[in-house]
This record gives C-alpha cells, structure tokens and sequence, in this order.
C-alpha cells in the first residue's frame, strides 16, 4: 500500500477515531523503510509510491501484537495533572474543575453510546472494539472523577503544622540544661 492507502485503512478500522496526518504517514514509512522495516516498490502510474512488509517488519510487528501494552508506555494522564495542579493553586475551584470534566465526559460518553446505537457496520467488529474501549474508559473516567469528588467533601483543609523552630520552648529547659552539666 502507499501512503493514502495506509491511511483510509487505519482511519476505517478504527472508525477514525483518531485522525491520521498523512504527513506522519510519510514520515513513519520512510523511518519503518530505514530501520529495514518495509520497503519501497516501483511507483505506480500515478506516481504512488507503494510499500510492502519485510520479513523483518513482519517479525517486529508480531512481536508488537505479542507484547502486552504497558501503562508505563501510555502518554501522561493530563487529567490527573490538572486536578493535582487545581488542589496545589491558589484561587482554582477544584471541584467545579471535577464538574466541568464530568459534563464534557458525559457529553462524550452519550455521544459514544449514540455512535454505537446507530451503527450502521455491525459486522465491523476492529470498529465496535475501539468504540467498546472507549465507552469504558469514558466509563471509568466518570466513576474517577465522582472517587475524586467524594474525596473533595471528605477533605478538611488543615492549617499547615506549626515549624519545629516555632514551637514553645519546655518550660523546664533550664534545668535541664542545668542537670546536663
């Protein structure tokens, strides 16, 4: 497949969930060609250029789908960023922070559950999967956000414990002093 190609297939299986940039194709197939990955066939007639697996890529994209997927490997969760941010900044309403989040994650989530109610692909089942995965994180987003919630009303602001060089001094520090000699 040439590049364009290789996108409408990705953006198909996946519903396109997440749009691909054909630039990044492009750059992806020329990293994948160096590493050994694919290589290059003729152009065709239209001036695409197709590329096709090695046995090399296929032995690294077997060992890709054999591996399971790591939380560690998954890009940073902004969320959990923002609200450990909002609770350490002065003038943020942390929990209208938590409600703004909700209402977009249940927009989301209603809109995911249209998506699924009107699927005109039953049979596809690469795109039910990525729907069904992101119903539940959506899912599991909303269930995080009422834990954090619920943590917000059972937390008491404390006053911040007293410095050790603040504290009253023992009334008996002189004669212990004293007794020390």
């Amino acid at each position: 497949m040439y590049g364009y190609q290789l996108r409408a297939a990705f953006e198909e299986t996946t519903g396109a969930t997440w749009p691909l940039n054909i630039g990044q194709v492009y750059t992806t197939l020329s990293r994948l060609e160096r590493d050994g990955l694919v290589q290059p066939l003729p152009e065709h007639d239209g001036g695409q250029r197709p590329y096709e697996i090695t046995d090399t890529g296929r032995a690294d994209l077997a060992l890709w789908f054999a591996t399971p997927v790591s939380r560690a490997d998954r890009p940073r969760d902004e969320l959990a960023i923002k609200l450990a941010l909002a609770l350490t900044t002065p003038g943020i309403d942390v929990r209208a922070v938590v409600q703004n989040q909700r209402t977009a994650t249940m927009r989301t989530l209603q809109e995911l559950t249209r998506l699924k109610a009107r699927e005109d692909r039953p049979g596809d089942l690469a795109w039910r999967l990525v729907l069904d995965a992101m119903v539940f994180q959506a899912e599991a987003e909303v269930r995080w956000l009422d834990h954090c919630e619920a943590s917000l009303a059972r937390h008491r602001p404390t006053a911040s414990p007293p410095h050790p060089a603040a504290a009253p001094l023992p009334a008996d520090l002189p004669e212990r002093e004293e007794a020390g000699r």
